[in-house]
């Protein structure tokens, strides 16, 4: 961070690259609207503000009040400490969850969720889930 000199003392100027912090918020707040299914529309009406703010904070370039961190926790059902981590910077949630967020943050998770969410038809998608589920035991009985 730059320092700017005004009078007896020098402040730090704020550079245009996103927090760490503001960042790790952000994409924990991402993953939990993915994990409970809410667009960042639907997110974003919640809130009471655009989408595009809510593309803001997942990315970290715009910080989240305290005021407004609160109101995403009440909706994402989650306790506002969940954003930071614990002192370790891991997350509180428990393994399965944790492989979750994995795969939703990968390419293979974002896409397989973007495709889902374009069929339209709840019997194709119950489907659709009904074949990734065999497709899934098989393979873990194949595995023992």
């Amino acid at each position: 961070m730059k320092k700017i000199a005004i009078g007896v003392r020098d402040l730090p100027v704020r550079t245009k690259q996103p927090n760490q912090i503001d960042i790790e918020v952000g994409s924990r707040i991402r993953l939990q609207r993915h994990l409970k299914g809410i667009s960042q529309v639907a997110f974003g009406e919640a809130l009471g503000v655009t989408f595009q703010q809510v593309q803001k904070y997942e990315k970290g370039t715009n910080r989240v009040s305290a005021s407004r961190l609160s109101d995403v926790a009440r909706i994402l059902g989650q306790p506002v400490s969940y954003f930071f981590g614990n002192e370790q910077g891991q997350h509180n949630v428990d393994q399965e969850t944790g492989d979750v967020a994995q795969f939703v943050g990968s390419g293979e998770g974002l896409a397989l969720n973007r495709y889902y969410t374009r069929i339209t038809d709840a019997r194709v998608r119950r489907k659709f889930l009904a074949l990734v589920t065999t497709l899934a035991d098989a393979d873990l009985a194949d595995s023992k």
